[in-house]
């Protein structure tokens, strides 16, 4: 997995295939070079991989791409913005037969831009648990939208009775909404209440910027659940969660 240096007082780190310690990787569109450039360094760091958005619907060689995934064992769903316009059109059947059509074994439920009822969400995680396993979003991508804690917490439970292997905390690909503020700096007081009663394995929080990342591993460890990793940034936030950047370079040293 790494290199044969001899260094010692690293933090212990999962292999994969990982129970904890998840990297989510956003792919926005890579053509399938790009997608084996980014496999060559980041195999062995990513442990799934989501077409962000809609962007499946417009991807050339999209087959050919999904294929390469799955040689490398990676699993892939699409994001769940496609899930939401295919909701919006009352089409939810045509969806499954999109999983089933491209052997997808996840796919991402969401509500961040249609409004949804909850129970009716809920029902849609129950039905695609029958046939894959099924992420969740919580949060939504209108930044003049704030979702209390309570709330939260109420709707992530929810969803992960309904048949969530995971609940994703909504961040958007710019890590400005959701889980946090328009500058990008946590709502610290949300996640640290979300935590008092959700599980933190149970949650993939989405962390596309550095800052955030550094955030989360100082709270949580470095085998926290993160998401919306760009493909420039794997190897990078692989460092963070050893101590090899200088944002976590003291933090798992002996003291």
């Amino acid at each position: 997995m790494y290199n044969d240096f001899l260094l010692t007082q690293l933090p212990a780190r999962t292999t994969k295939p990982r129970k904890a310690g998840y990297t989510m990787v956003m792919d926005k569109g890579l053509s399938t070079r790009q997608a084996e450039d980014m496999l060559e360094i980041g195999e062995d760091f990513i442990d799934i991989v989501k077409l962000g958005w809609s962007t499946s619907f417009i991807t050339k060689n999209l087959s050919r791409k999904l294929d390469l995934y799955k040689e490398h064992n990676i699993p892939v769903y699409f994001g769940g913005t496609l899930f939401e316009a295919f909701i919006i059109r009352n089409q939810f059947n045509d969806y499954l037969k999109l999983i089933e059509k491209y052997k997808l074994n996840y796919a991402e439920v969401s509500d961040g831009s249609i409004t949804l009822d909850h129970d009716q969400k809920c029902e849609y995680i129950h039905q695609l648990a029958k046939h894959v396993t099924v992420l969740s979003e919580v949060g939504s991508k209108d930044i003049l939208k704030i979702i209390p804690p309570y709330k939260w917490i109420e709707l992530m439970q929810k969803e992960l009775d309904a048949g969530a292997w995971k609940v994703i905390g909504e961040a958007r690909e710019g890590g400005t909404v959701g889980l946090f503020r328009s500058t990008g700096e946590v709502r610290s007081g949300l996640v640290e209440e979300i935590l008092t009663k959700i599980p933190s394995e149970k949650i993939i929080w989405e962390a596309p910027q550095k800052e955030q990342q550094v955030w989360f591993i100082k709270l949580l460890g470095n085998d926290v659940n993160l998401g919306n990793i760009s493909p420039a940034e794997i190897v990078p936030l692989e460092t963070l969660r050893l101590g090899l950047r200088s944002d976590t370079f003291d933090f798992f040293l002996d003291k």
